[in-house]
């Protein structure tokens, strides 16, 4: 009951220090965090895998967006940007809403809509009315918004399931290939493969899944002269004797939904965010340290959550093509059978590295928006009880970011190397495509 008198009275105070209030009333940046953790918390609810977490956020901002370009021709109409989305004609019949809000409560709806468990955003989202309410909003004003978030929510999730994501429980189930060299699941769950036909979803900037095909990955190989064996004996060695600070970064950039803890007996999940809800928290810090407006922040969000999405798509696509091992398999069968990982490896094959993908789309883009010399304080793991790190810049971040796998002992070097190349060439892509968007 206290956390909800907290969170209503700080919705209050944030609108209320916008007055005046009804139409003029203004939303900040905050809100539309607020609105990403609510999801987020969902997400850790309903144990949202990385690739899959990046579509909602996605879809949920681009309602949001999409409400903001109808009523500002400053803005880059969607149909000028992204890959398959139509015109979207408003009916004369919406009218007298509020927009932020508005926008606002398109990304809750799309949200409610998409996620497993998006009943439990409900909450939030009438709490976020309430607040409304106590600075003079009126109800027609505030119906009025409910009805405009309602019609663009509608539209955003018909070209949500047009991206074919739909189709993928309809092929057969992944098994893995029993060959030398190849990834298999590993302890303690021994999970199935995430997501291995994610490839076939459709982009939002890319030209396809495959449109950068990154170099191909260090063979395997037995052989203590070969290029692989010296590749697995980096990792293997880094975990002898290792300074206390590489932990650190390994378990600040961990973000393993999938993690879980052997009690023997039982196993238990571990509650951590993904990799792109990390990367949209950094956003919003960015976007309050600056004084971002709420059409720039989300404009921002919008742009870093479709990075996201895009990056996973090139790198799954990586992934389950090169069907690389994990170093903790390939260690385990060649080098020491005991060897364990500092990270838990996640159930999906080793090349190319995630994190290193996504970190580095999302650097380049919002090193964009704020500067390559942008420094900050990366709060997002307080509340998972790590504390904050500083950095001068987001590359910095997301070199970081990538080099952890390889103190966490789950990728191999060149799989991290590679991957912040493929995730430049994404955020580049989305970046050249706003731009196109805008002349």
């Amino acid at each position: 009951m206290l956390t909800r008198f907290i969170l209503l009275l700080s919705i209050t105070l944030g609108l209320a220090s916008c007055q005046p209030a009804t139409t003029k009333t203004s939303f900040a940046s905050t809100h539309i965090s607020q609105v990403i953790t609510r999801m987020t918390d969902v997400m850790i609810h309903d144990i949202t895998n990385p690739p899959l977490a990046a579509r909602f956020f996605s879809y949920a901002c681009l309602a949001g967006y999409e409400v903001l370009a109808q009523n500002d021709s400053t803005i880059s109409p969607l149909p000028l940007i992204i890959n398959g989305y139509p015109t979207l004609v408003k009916p004369d019949s919406l009218a007298g809403y509020h927009t932020e809000l508005s926008a606002l409560l398109a990304m809750l709806e799309t949200a409610k809509k998409m996620q497993p468990s998006g009943k439990m955003i409900g909450a939030y989202e009438q709490q976020l009315l309430d607040s409304c309410r106590a600075i003079g909003m009126s109800e027609e004003e505030l119906e009025r918004s409910q009805q405009y978030a309602g019609w663009i929510s509608k539209q955003v999730l018909a070209y949500a399931k047009g991206d074919r994501y739909s189709r993928i429980s309809n092929f057969p189930r992944y098994t893995p290939l029993n060959e030398p060299g190849y990834w298999f699941p590993t302890a303690p769950a021994y999970m199935p493969a995430v997501e291995p036909y994610f490839n076939t979803v459709r982009p939002f900037m890319l030209d396809s899944a495959s449109q950068f095909i990154p170099p191909r990955p260090i063979p395997f190989s037995t052989s203590k002269q070969s290029d692989f064996y010296a590749l697995m004996m980096r990792n293997y060695t880094v975990t002898k004797d290792m300074p206390q600070e590489y932990r650190v970064i390994a378990a600040f950039w961990d973000c393993n939904p999938f993690a879980v803890q052997d009690g023997g007996h039982l196993v238990t999940g571990l509650k951590k965010i993904s990799p792109g809800a990390h990367w949209l928290g950094i956003t919003g810090i960015a976007c309050l340290q600056e004084k971002k407006s709420f059409s720039e922040s989300l404009q921002i969000y919008t742009m870093v959550s479709m990075g996201l999405m895009d990056a996973f798509i090139t790198c799954w696509d990586e992934k389950f093509r090169s069907n690389r091992i994990r170093p903790e398999s390939a260690i385990r069968q060649l080098v020491d059978p005991q060897w364990q990982p500092l990270l838990q490896t996640p159930p999906f094959p080793e090349y190319l590295s995630g994190h290193s993908v996504i970190s580095s789309a999302s650097a380049t883009i919002l090193s964009h928006y704020f500067g390559n010399h942008f420094g900050y304080k990366d709060s997002v793991e307080v509340s998972y009880g790590l504390p904050a790190r500083s950095f001068t810049s987001f590359r910095q971040a997301a070199d970081e970011a990538a080099v952890s796998r390889f103190y966490g002992g789950i990728h191999f070097m060149d799989a991290i190397d590679n991957g912040v190349l493929q995730g430049n060439k994404v955020g580049d892509q989305l970046l050249s495509r706003v731009a196109r968007g805008k002349q």
